[in-house]
């Protein structure tokens, strides 16, 4: 009876491992530190809610932070990765260039880092960068501008005028960049007429995203340039930004009576942005699939520590000022109201409940 007993007792301890493989394997395989920088953007919840999902199905154990856009707040919480020795850093910077110091002690632990969708500068110690086609986000978003206003057909001249991301995020030079080779030869033409005449990075970026930024611009640019005129179309890198500027616009009549809503761009379709974009009123947006992402910074980490060659397929566009980071871009998607229901409902991404 009482071997009995002692064989049952270790087959129950054997059925109970077995039950739990992957605890178990995220025991063997260790944690992967990820730093996002805030959860005021619903898209960098599911970034994190995506990556930790299938990290723990790679069967690693995670470490998810975010650092609601404080600097030394996200400093502090990668050095405490560090120091809890992780096997790996996943890292979407608030400030691209803060990092130099805390990365050269994750190269002294032999911990591998990857740049997650934010390219970090200065630095040599940033392995692999995994992100979309930055510049192709800002030439979908200026050519969405421009099929709107059907520039091919018109004459005009149009009213535009220009939001950029925040000057710390090296992404927002990529939008910025790539918009500006779709709307510069319509500006040289006198087709479309920036009437503030704030044009660049220097005198357009919007620090830390901040909608109620862009909205406080917005309604300055109305009342110093439109009260007799009509705005015909914003130029805006991410939908946060777009729901302030539509706020401005609502607030000054646009979208009511004979006053026509500009059209308007946007990134990252926010379920706000979507349901605006349903409602007449943002025009589009650009959709970037979070866990497509993540599946690449995934199979980028599990293969850094397996000893093996990350795949990328671009090895000279991200310079970080130090090196030219081996990157992995993804392909983002324009978003209008003709194609919602596909790209975000039909992909899984939304169900239909969420956007109306």
């Amino acid at each position: 009876m009482r071997m009995t007993q002692t064989l049952m007792a270790g087959l129950a301890a054997a059925a109970m491992a077995f039950a739990l493989p992957t605890g178990a394997l995220a025991q063997d395989k260790g944690t992967i530190g990820i730093a996002m920088p805030t959860k005021s953007s619903a898209r960098w919840i599911a970034d994190g809610n995506s990556m930790v999902e299938q990290f723990e199905a790679a069967g690693y154990a995670t470490d998810l932070q975010y650092a609601e856009d404080d600097i030394p707040n996200q400093l502090a919480q990668i050095e405490n990765m560090v120091t809890k020795g992780v096997s790996a850093l996943v890292i979407a910077s608030i400030d691209g260039t803060t990092l130099s110091n805390v990365l050269a002690n994750a190269a002294a632990s032999d911990i591998p880092v990857v740049a997650y969708d934010r390219l970090i500068r200065d630095s040599e110690n940033v392995d692999y960068y995994a992100t979309f086609d930055n510049f192709q986000v800002g030439v979908l978003q200026a050519q969405s501008i421009v099929d709107a206003l059907d520039l091919k057909n018109e004459e005009g001249p149009f009213n535009i005028e220009l939001f950029g991301g925040s000057p710390d995020d090296n992404n927002a030079y990529f939008f910025y960049d790539g918009a500006m080779s779709v709307l510069q030869p319509h500006i040289d033409s006198g087709k479309l007429v920036v009437k503030s005449g704030q044009m660049g990075m220097d005198t357009v970026g919007t620090l830390r995203w901040d909608g109620s930024v862009a909205q406080a611009r917005m309604d300055n640019l109305l009342s110093a340039h439109y009260t007799d005129d009509q705005v015909d179309a914003v130029l805006s890198p991410y939908d946060g930004l777009s729901i302030g500027i539509l706020s401005s616009l609502k607030g000054v009549g646009y979208g009511s009576g004979d006053l026509e809503m500009p059209v308007v761009s946007g990134q990252d379709a926010e379920i706000p942005s979507v349901k605006s974009i349903l409602a007449g009123e943002q025009s589009s947006t650009i959709f970037k699939d979070t866990r497509e992402l993540a599946k690449v910074t995934v199979a980028m980490v599990d293969a850094l520590l397996s000893d093996e060659e990350p795949e990328v397929n671009d090895t000279e566009t991200y310079d970080n000022g130090v090196k030219v980071v081996p990157s992995y871009l993804l392909k983002p998607v324009l978003v209008t109201e003709d194609n919602i229901t596909e790209a975000l409902v039909d992909s899984g991404y939304y169900t239909t409940e969420q956007i109306q």
